[in-house]
């Protein structure tokens, strides 16, 4: 799922909502990939976009301490998230390992603590058309939005059946984490219509070069048969 509005436009296809945060970044979407979170602006954005607050919403306060901070929550639900998945665990050898624990034992500090805060308060409201709609009870802070994104981590880390699902994109340009709830558990992209279909094509290409080199091939043996 997309959500933005012109070149802001954003993705939410992770299944979670802290997994699309560890996708914003340049370790979390493709090798290549540049900060998505490039300002205060980008992360007001993001956060509309993302639902944690409704659209309009004032967000006088945020600074660039703000976006430090979401960036450091994501830093350590990169780590946290990535150490679930067995084929990363296995890669770690038994120094690596120790120091490893050391930082994921912090990491999980960090977060435990931005989710003991409290989250902002929702409001059902009239419209002007008189339907209800979604606000908050006041303006949020950086405090209370950092708190919804780490217990949705904490969420996460806490539900074998979640862990169970935690997945890395198997597309060549991809390296997002996601949640595998297809039947069977046998998605292997974080979206079908971006990186499956970029897998697509390119196997497409593939056969079509392949082809082309076994005619060519053909058609050379074959005029320089005597």
């Amino acid at each position: 799922m997309a959500a933005g509005r012109g070149a802001n436009v954003w993705r939410f296809d992770c299944g979670r909502i802290c997994l699309d945060l560890v996708a914003t970044g340049p370790a979390g979407g493709t090798p290549h990939a540049r900060e998505l979170l490039e300002g205060p602006e980008r992360l007001a954005d993001w956060l509309t976009a993302a639902r944690l607050v409704p659209q309009g919403t004032a967000l006088t306060a945020l600074d660039a301490s703000w976006l430090t901070r979401f960036r450091e929550l994501r830093a350590d639900v990169d780590r946290l998230v990535s150490a679930q998945l067995p084929a990363e665990r296995a890669r770690m050898d038994r120094a690596a390992g120790q120091l490893a624990r050391v930082g994921h034992a912090d990491a999980l500090d960090r977060i435990n603590s931005l989710a003991a805060e409290a989250p902002p308060g929702p409001r059902a409201v009239r419209d002007e058309g008189g339907a209800l709609v979604r606000t908050l009870s006041g303006e949020p802070g950086c405090a209370g939005l950092l708190a919804v994104v780490a217990r949705d981590a904490v969420d996460l880390l806490t539900d074998p059946v979640a862990r169970a699902a935690l997945r890395r994109c198997a597309g060549g340009t991809c390296h997002r984490l996601y949640l595998d709830t297809s039947r069977g558990g046998r998605r292997r992209w974080c979206s079908g219509e971006v990186c499956g279909n970029r897998e697509r094509v390119a196997r497409h290409r593939r056969r079509t070069a392949a082809s082309a080199t076994t005619a060519a091939s053909a058609t050379t043996a074959a005029d320089e048969r005597p």
